[in-house]
């Protein structure tokens, strides 16, 4: 891996997986950003980099075939690492079309690209021939696999079955990125990571939502009964393991990625509210969302016995820099959540 192609580079996953590989990788050549920059994308996540000379931004949109082939041509990538989603669940219940377009129609564009420039006869519909050492993965989730009981967990042959327009904008994604690699050869993996936690999160999301609201002894919202369970994973250790699938991963496989920790969410409110030292009061019990599945867990035994890797975080570790990552940095909190965000967060949290 010389040339890397990182799309949503700016938001959360992919800004700290950008400063992860470059300080990991010093044989990497180049990397650029691709990223439209939406409400969560934020170029502050990227300050510890800005003036590293292997790093480039662009703010474009994956769907912009034009512009994804120019850079294909311009800067001849020989690794692309797929992050640019919609991802919010509760955003995809209000707006599903621009779930499925950027999700899955900008997926086919990155790949149709891949294809194009990495094919060693590309004129040749029949080819299967690409250059050696190239490499197309596709960053996605646990949510594909829909809900499980109380026992059980998702593992990489449990059957599709997702839920919500987000998760089945992801499915649809997954299943062009199989697609390309059993019609075309085109050499690809497919990543599943448990839900992420972690610093440069954008507010709306469960754990930072809690500590920023904590924090300001404002309310804590949480759907239904809390009893919503997860499985746990700090999105350093999902770094890794997307390094490790690059260097070690076998093409066309799909990898899951779990962090081994479960919490229901209210647990999770619980231990925010006892680290903070704020009362238990605060948690507000809201109407839960519409599909919201109680129970996700990732079997990650393929990456850790095939590929060797294992999460090093424990959740309270973790967590407890979590909670230190939001305190220590007010700056960036404010400038995040903008007027828009909070005109969202009304609409969608107040009682019900």
């Amino acid at each position: 891996m010389k040339k890397l192609l990182v799309t949503g580079g700016a938001g959360f996953i992919g800004s700290n997986f950008i400063q992860y590989i470059l300080d990991k990788q010093q044989d990497l050549v180049l990397l650029l950003d691709l990223d439209l920059l939406t409400y969560a994308g934020n170029l502050e996540n990227l300050e510890p980099v800005k003036d590293d000379p292997r790093y480039r931004f662009v703010k474009g949109d994956i769907r912009d075939k034009a512009l994804v082939e120019k850079l294909f041509a311009e800067y001849d990538f020989d690794t692309v690492v797929h992050f640019a989603a919609e991802s919010h669940v509760d955003r995809s219940i209000l707006e599903p079309e621009v779930f499925l377009t950027t999700n899955i129609i900008g997926t086919q564009t990155l790949l149709d690209a891949a294809k194009r420039h990495w094919n060693l006869d590309p004129d040749n519909k029949h080819s299967r021939e690409y250059r050696p050492g190239v490499r197309y993965l596709q960053v996605s989730t646990d949510e594909v696999y829909g809900a499980l009981g109380k026992t059980g967990m998702f593992t990489e042959t449990t059957p599709l079955a997702p839920n919500s327009p987000y998760s089945a904008s992801k499915t649809g994604a997954d299943l062009i990125v199989r697609a390309y690699h059993q019609t075309y050869g085109l050499p690809v993996n497919i990543t599943r990571c448990s839900n992420n936690y972690g610093p440069y999160q954008f507010p709306e999301k469960l754990i930072p939502l809690m500590i920023l609201n904590a924090r300001q002894d404002k309310p804590l919202p949480v759907y239904g009964d809390g009893m919503q369970i997860r499985d746990w994973l700090h999105v350093k250790d999902h770094c890794s393991a997307i390094a490790t699938v690059l260097e070690k991963g076998k093409t066309g496989e799909v990898y899951n990625i779990g962090g081994n920790n479960e919490k229901a969410n209210i647990q999770i409110v619980r231990l925010i509210l006892e680290t903070l030292n704020k009362p238990e009061s605060l948690i507000t019990y809201v109407r839960d969302r519409p599909g919201h599945d109680r129970r996700y867990a990732i079997d990650n035994t393929k990456i850790t016995t095939e590929l060797g890797w294992a999460p090093a975080y424990t959740f309270e570790e973790g967590i407890r820099e979590t909670i230190r990552w939001y305190l220590d940095h007010p700056g960036w909190v404010e400038r995040v959540t903008s007027g828009a965000y909070q005109r969202y967060y009304q609409e969608m949290y107040q009682q019900q």
